[in-house]
């Protein structure tokens, strides 16, 4: 299987998805190296960057499933490198 390292970008602009994207990014758990969110009080929204090291098309459900939420935006960036990693 390979994988990649990817940034997904969330803005966030109802606070009322919250609990959805944490419930979301919990089913993820096992891909994601890291997480930061920067709350942005002066547009009252949220940015958060999730960086995972997952196949391709697991990145791809992610950023899709959280881009389905209301008042959710998502964009993911790909590293070129790419890793085979026995399953």
């Amino acid at each position: 299987m390979e994988t990649r390292v990817a940034v997904i970008g969330i803005i966030v602009e109802n606070t009322e998805s919250a609990e959805k994207i944490n419930s979301i990014l919990h089913e993820y758990a096992q891909y994601i190296i890291g997480r930061m969110g920067v709350p942005y009080q002066k547009r009252k929204i949220s940015v958060i960057s999730i960086i995972m090291d997952a196949p391709q098309p697991v990145i791809s459900a992610l950023s899709g499933k959280l881009g389905k939420l209301e008042g959710v935006s998502t964009k993911a960036l790909y590293s070129n490198v790419m890793e085979n990693v026995d399953g």
